[in-house]
């Protein structure tokens, strides 16, 4: 099963500490996912990324870097707030430090979890494939693609209609601009060709919003 259940987490930590996860600390987390705010970064999001995960472990040279780093990316979400990222490593440096993790899976962990900010694959090893199973939404069928796009922009919708169409479409056109979206060979192989379909589509929608 993929759904990020209390069973899961804890078989998960039990991998590397005799202490376990921390009391609490599953529902704890699963209140940060379920705030009101969220419409996209929600536990739904952490059950696609380990359904993409379980897919693609083999792939993964640090595994339990990977899924810790899922488990816990945007436990901090604020649109409003820049450090969002930095904040959830916090949190998950925290509670590692409490279950007495060894200093180099708690940096492996912090490390990932930051560089979903920027999408940079060039920090750890597993880089590039914790970033093809963040980014997996952007080749889905276009119906949920659609609806994922519609719940960016209720999680944004403070932000001027205008002004939301310019910096997404920017923030797509970016990732269009890469030779490959997807690093790994597997995820490119299935979500590739889908993906810069739907960005393109997407940013011609956005572009015509942000020039009207």
């Amino acid at each position: 099963m993929s759904d990020p259940t209390p069973d899961r987490w804890s078989r998960l930590w039990r991998e590397f500490s005799k202490e376990g996860a921390p009391a609490g600390s599953f529902e704890h987390l699963a209140g940060l996912y379920s705030e009101p705010h969220r419409h996209y970064h929600n536990f739904r999001h952490i059950a696609d990324c380990l359904a993409e995960f379980d897919r693609a472990r083999h792939l993964a040279r640090d595994p339990l870097s990977v899924e810790l780093a899922i488990w816990f990316h945007d436990a901090v979400y604020d649109t409003r707030a820049p450090d969002n990222e930095e904040r959830s490593a916090q949190l998950s440096r925290a509670w590692l430090g409490r279950a007495k993790a060894e200093p180099a899976l708690m940096d492996a962990v912090n490390r990932l979890i930051v560089a979903t900010k920027r999408h940079d694959y060039s920090v750890h090893s597993d880089g590039a494939l914790l970033m093809d199973v963040d980014l997996a939404i952007f080749g889905q069928p276009p119906e949920r693609f659609w609806e994922y796009e519609q719940q960016i922009r209720d999680e944004y919708h403070w932000v001027n209609g205008v002004l939301f169409a310019a910096k997404r479409a920017e923030i797509l056109n970016a990732f269009l601009a890469r030779d490959r979206i997807y690093k790994t060979n597997l995820i490119f192989d299935q979500l590739e060709t889908q993906a810069r379909k739907n960005l393109k589509d997407s940013v011609q929608r956005l572009s015509h919003t942000a020039s009207s």
